[in-house]
């Protein structure tokens, strides 16, 4: 409040991102509330944390109780009462029982409570009433109550998301299927833009899997990892986690998806696939992204003011790991291969394809194959493709589809492009191999957006400390190499188990020394250091390796430096290029896995 005054500190922000802690403390309002407190007070204050703790605590008490009105009672029970949300509360409480039409309901609120009394962009007080406005006018219904909170306007899009989830958490998934199709379209699809690229691309069940081991944690159980921790194993009702039918001349029409029981070796669950004139020509290809699904998507994003900041989740050298079983009524063995389809320079896909297998009705068929390289593009999708020559209908259900280890791969500029002095003159396509990385320079469209340095990457950053990261939290043992050019700052270096800007491990070198550091939430921890050094205009080969604990720089060839983590904070990651006020050239950029 003292810093950003009453009008900033109370805008609806400490209340949009507070589910999260509610779903990790379920039934219990109370710690949910402090929760919600505690985040909320890092960017917020007044009503707008006592808003977030109302949400946070309807939210836990739902997955325990279901009646509205006791669900009120809790959380209003856990604010001031000469708070104004609480007030409001009780005002809207009063008209929902004499004013049985929610329109005239609202008309009061945006007279008492509106916009043209709370100031700022979004502020907490007239959204946060008409969320409580929809709970109670919309008579449990889901469809009905998302219906007013929208149709009321305001914030549209948050008012929905922290009601829906009220209401999820409260009907369950019977609720949310009474009305219309909610789930389909979106096939379960996340966007979670943010410092941690590797985490972007993402969906509902990756990130109820999440939320649910952060509450297991909090109360001391062992994580759930349905299938081994498979990413892709539709144990929950209804998940189709991102897969689709492609679009495709030879592909549209050819299949439906469908969650169902059986065909599962460690679960309950899988994917049906259900393939409709299968024949020369015709295929089955069904797929989820593993990084942004289109350039069109990337420049929406880009155009709304919110940039998809997002690394791929799969990468070449990685080992894709599938089981499929075919349906005992196929009436003729059926063919199948895996895919991934990655950027090219036009930013249109190229695809790759594992061997094709033959399977027969009933049987299962088991995949084990190494991505393969892809001349440094991004890989944005992975998927089945189902084939027959002799024309078919036929049905299969993907158990699980998963990949593990760090990969091998260059993530540099791709060849075959524009020349240097047409890259000069803006004429450089095909670059979404940049929007792979995620920026923390100074200056991020320059980093990730254009392609005209003779060096691919050209890293500038005026004050303090800049970044560029790629890759996910899944690699852990590996290393690092890159080469590159000082031409004028403080410092520069590699980085391995990045999670986001922050938090990272990383061989720094400056002028007269060589240093290790663990770097986390804006402070450095020297881990080792030893003489040594650059010179201004000469390029070095750089190289960091990670294996458990230890961490081993190379320059050069030459090993230089090791230490380790006292602390052991970081068990994987992805890798970043950094420098300190100054500028930096960098080429050659690879990672490989360290045994």
């Amino acid at each position: 409040m003292e810093l950003n005054g009453k009008v900033v500190a109370e805008q609806i922000g400490a209340q949009i991102f507070i589910d999260g802690w509610a779903m990790v403390v379920p039934g219990d309002p109370s710690h949910a509330a402090s929760l919600a407190e505690r985040a909320a007070s890092v960017s917020h204050d007044g009503e707008a944390i006592y808003g977030a703790q109302i949400i946070a605590a309807l939210e836990s008490a739902a997955f325990v109780e279901k009646d509205v009105n006791k669900l009120l009672d809790i959380a209003v029970a856990l604010i001031p009462s000469e708070s104004v949300i609480y007030k409001m509360i009780a005002q809207i409480r009063q008209w929902h029982k004499t004013i049985p039409n929610w329109r005239e309901a609202f008309s009061l609120l945006d007279t008492h409570y509106g916009y043209e009394i709370y100031g700022g962009n979004c502020h907490m007080i007239p959204n946060h009433g008409l969320i409580i406005l929809a709970l109670l006018y919309g008579d449990d219904d889901f469809q009905k109550s998302l219906m007013i909170v929208n149709t009321a306007g305001w914030d549209t899009d948050c008012n929905s998301g922290n009601l829906g989830c009220i209401l999820g958490i409260k009907l369950g998934l019977a609720g949310i299927n009474a009305g219309p199709d909610w789930r389909g379209p979106v096939a379960d699809r996340v966007y979670l833009p943010s410092a941690d690229g590797g985490r972007a691309i993402s969906d509902a069940v990756i990130e109820a899997i999440h939320l649910v081991n952060m509450a297991r944690a909090l109360v001391g159980e062992p994580k759930m990892a349905p299938k081994d921790g498979a990413r892709f194993h539709f144990e929950f009702p209804g998940a189709v986690q991102g897969f689709d039918s492609e679009e495709s001349i030879e592909a549209t029409g050819v299949s439906t998806l469908t969650n169902v029981l059986g065909s599962s070796l460690k679960g309950k669950r899988s994917l049906g696939i259900k393939c409709y004139g299968l024949a020369v020509g015709r295929v089955s290809r069904v797929q989820t992204p593993t990084f942004i699904p289109s350039i069109e998507i990337a420049e929406y994003f880009k155009g709304r003011g919110y940039a998809l900041l997002a690394s791929p989740t799969l990468y070449a050298g990685q080992k894709i790991k599938s089981r499929l079983v075919a349906s005992e009524l196929n009436k003729s063995s059926i063919r199948v291969c895996l895919y991934v389809k990655h950027y090219n320079l036009t930013d249109g896909f190229e695809i790759l394809k594992s061997e094709e297998k033959e399977v027969k009705p009933g049987a299962e068929l088991n995949f084990d194959w190494q991505v393969p390289q892809t001349d440094s593009q991004p890989i944005a999708w992975v998927g089945v493709e189902i084939s027959s020559t002799s024309g078919t209908d036929a049905t299969i259900n993907l158990d699980y589809l998963t990949w593990s280890g760090a990969p091998t791969v260059n993530l540099g500029r791709p060849t075959g492009g524009p020349d240097g002095i047409e890259r000069f003159k803006g004429n450089s396509k095909g670059l979404m191999w940049k929007r792979a990385w995620v920026s923390g320079f100074d200056g991020r469209e320059r980093m990730t957006e254009i392609d005209f340095w003779p060096e691919t990457f050209r890293l500038i950053q005026n004050v303090g400390r800049g970044i560029i990261t790629q890759g996910t939290r899944e690699w852990q043992d590996y290393a690092i190499t890159a080469h590159m050019t000082p031409h004028m700052c403080q410092e520069g270096g590699i980085a391995v188990r990045v999670q986001g800007l922050e938090r990272y491990y990383a061989l720094i070198i400056q002028e007269e020394e060589i240093k290790l550091v663990r770097r986390l939430d804006g402070e450095d921890l020297t881990l080792a250091n030893c003489p040594g050094g650059w010179t201004f205009g000469s390029t070095y080969e750089l190289k960091l390796e990670v294996k458990n604990n230890s961490l081993v720089g190379f320059i050069d060839g030459k090993r230089v430096i090791e230490g380790s983590d006292p602390d052991m904070l970081f068990s994987g990651g992805g890798v970043g290029l950094l420098t300190s006020v100054g500028r930096v050239g960098v080429d050659g950029v690879s990672v490989e896995p360290v045994n």
